[in-house]
């Protein structure tokens, strides 16, 4: 686990010739193993996803093709990161809450993850988010 309390964005290291763009992102560059890779597509502008917090996936989010509004809480602050290029993208640390809003129909958002799907490590409530945020900071405290 990273020591990142907040999402954080980073740059990807791009590369530009007469033929294009080419986009890099190695492993070695994250606080994380890469264990799996999935993104959102096709998905209608305005719709919002995500909508729940993880235990301990870290995550790094990268929006390949159009925007996304991202809004983390970490059951006391909230930050909004607009990812609107793929030559940046977001760190995210466990133990935030997401929502993610498309902004243009063709959006697409890749993300990067730390674990493969568990389903025990997803908090799909928001009130049983808050409340695994306060258990954990009073196990801490």
């Amino acid at each position: 686990m990273s020591e990142l309390t907040e999402p954080k964005l980073i740059d990807v290291s791009c590369f530009s010739d007469s033929r294009g763009q080419l986009g890099v992102i190695e492993g070695d560059g994250l606080p994380f193993d890469i264990k799996r890779v999935y993104y959102l597509f096709g998905i209608p502008m305005g719709a919002v996803r995500g909508e729940h917090g993880h235990k301990k996936l870290e995550q790094f989010m990268v929006c390949m093709n159009g925007s996304c509004e991202i809004t983390f809480n970490d059951g006391t602050r909230q930050f909004k990161i607009l990812l609107e290029t793929p030559e940046k993208g977001v760190l995210v640390p466990s133990g935030l809450w997401r929502s993610i809003q498309f902004k243009e129909p063709s959006s697409v958002l890749c993300v990067m993850a730390s674990h493969p799907y568990e389903e025990e490590d997803y908090l799909y409530s928001y009130e049983e988010y808050l409340e695994w945020v306060r258990e954990n900071k009073e196990a801490k405290s």
